[in-house]
């Protein structure tokens, strides 16, 4: 069972449910360590004082804020538990809201709440209210130091919280150069509509994965054995003409939708096998 990160409670009108909150993903990534080139030792890093030309342990390092240049506010961490919010132990919910009003560029991170055994059927009331109405709570929550804002849903037998961004962290995209007043011609558009259909169905995580991650932990894993290590040919050029490359992807998509069955492999055969010569009428 992992540890929890947070515990605290969710706070909905009156009512108070104590939680705690799991870390609901878990990133894979390919890991290296930094070696000296010349003689492959590990390289260590260090905590380290100009002003002592000194290395410095973690129990002598503070945090601390810097109010004018060169001077800063020392801050312990029992002075974090004395900042004057609410949310430092609870999730107040504030909102609700249908979650389709809510861009997914707000979204950062997502955690699991589980109640306490104390706080299971208020636990099980939100979850249940969320579930019928279909909307999601808006709340906020301190954690690391930061108020998020956050949304509460349900996600299979218990309730998610995804921590979100403010307005004023969402950059604006006006002024990319993004074309405005294109012309789209009819077949065009017919075609890459009929491209987007043929390509629609269920969304089913289960069926992608990290190619990159696999091909490079294969490269290292031949590397370690003594192989010889070739760079990969070269990708064909892409298609520029915008219809041509629309019924090259159209025709690819039906390879990959289509797969041929006996009929078509039989129909494919005789397709490719010689024709029988003409006879010659006589006369």
């Amino acid at each position: 069972m992992p540890r929890a990160i947070w515990k605290g409670a969710v706070s909905f009108g009156m009512v108070s449910i104590p939680i705690k909150l799991y870390t609901a993903t878990d990133e894979k990534d390919v890991s290296f360590n930094l070696l000296h080139k010349k003689d492959g030792a590990r390289i260590k890093t260090q905590r380290y004082c100009p002003e002592e030309d000194a290395v410095v342990e973690w129990g002598d390092v503070v945090r601390g804020y810097e109010i004018a240049p060169e001077q800063y506010v020392v801050m312990e961490p029992e002075d974090f538990e004395k900042v004057p919010v609410d949310t430092t132990h609870a999730i107040e919910i504030t909102d609700f809201v249908p979650a389709a009003q809510i861009d997914p560029i707000y979204y950062q991170k997502t955690y699991y709440l589980e109640p306490e055994k104390i706080g299971g059927k208020p636990f099980a009331l939100l979850r249940e209210v969320l579930k019928d109405s279909e909307l999601v709570a808006l709340a906020k929550v301190t954690l690391r130091q930061k108020e998020q804002l956050c949304t509460l849903r349900v996600y299979r037998n218990t309730i998610a919280l995804e921590t979100m961004l403010y307005a004023d962290e969402i950059r604006g995209a006006d002024d990319l150069d993004v074309p405005a007043d294109v012309s789209i011609g009819e077949k065009e558009l017919a075609m890459a509509k009929s491209l987007v259909e043929m390509l629609t169905g269920d969304f089913e995580p289960e069926k992608y994965h990290d190619a990159y991650r696999e091909a490079l932990l294969e490269l290292i894993e031949r590397k370690a054995e003594g192989q010889e290590i070739k760079r990969p040919a070269p990708v064909a050029g892409k298609v520029t003409d915008l219809m041509e490359a629309l019924r090259a992807s159209i025709d690819a998509a039906k390879r990959e939708r289509v797969p041929a069955g006996p009929a078509l492999e039989d129909e494919a055969e005789a397709e490719a096998a010689p024709k029988p010569a003409r006879r010659k009428r006589a006369g």
